[in-house]
């Protein structure tokens, strides 16, 4: 069975907006696709542990992943990393490390529950270790993002992502405005 793994972002969880509008859009237009998002920690050697256990679990099932903001850096990690997946990045993290550097040490609260995570320096080179320097798998990306993302520079990712298959608007935000409307060509992309 196909499943798509959504990978929500940075002071996130499967409670966010986009998650819970996937969730409720695919049992009516894609049955057949399983749905998992769980809640991934902050803290890049956990995070990473949690998804090399759930890729484990789906051992070469068809994969297709939808990363939000650090979500895109981990949907990243993921597609060099295992062959059968592919990944629609929306307003994604291209280098998390940066966003460590500025706000390490300062308590980050959750948005949608009460947990406080607190990024270190140590937390930033977890995320450099594991930071794909080269894409080896640019057919195997879509890049989503809009112009006015007010929490990452557009630009980045689509410079990390030169190559790849982007949609890039105008306006909009971090959050990303309208993408309910962009369901079909994600799934249509990632599962076809």
């Amino acid at each position: 069975m196909p499943t798509l793994l959504y990978i929500h972002g940075f002071l996130s969880s499967p409670q966010s907006h986009k998650a819970l509008l996937t969730e409720q859009w695919l049992p009516a237009h894609h049955p057949e696709i399983r749905y998992l998002c769980p809640y991934l920690s902050p803290y890049p050697l956990e995070t990473e542990r949690q998804l090399r256990e759930i890729m484990a679990e789906l051992d070469g099932e068809q994969v297709g992943l939808i990363g939000s903001s650090l979500g895109g850096f981990w949907s990243t990690w993921l597609v060099e990393n295992y062959d059968n997946c592919r990944a629609v990045l929306i307003n994604p993290s291209v280098r998390p490390f940066a966003l460590v550097d500025r706000v390490a040490g300062e308590p980050q609260r959750n948005y949608h529950n009460d947990d406080v995570y607190v990024m270190t320096a140590e937390h930033g080179e977890q995320f450099r270790r594991v930071y794909p320097q080269q894409l080896k798998h640019l057919d195997r990306y879509y890049l989503l993002a809009q112009t006015g993302d007010e929490t990452l520079d557009y630009r980045h990712a689509a410079e990390r992502f030169a190559g790849c298959r982007q949609t890039i608007e105008e306006g909009g935000d971090h959050g990303f405005q309208g993408y309910q409307s962009h369901l079909p060509d994600i799934i249509e992309f990632l599962f076809s």
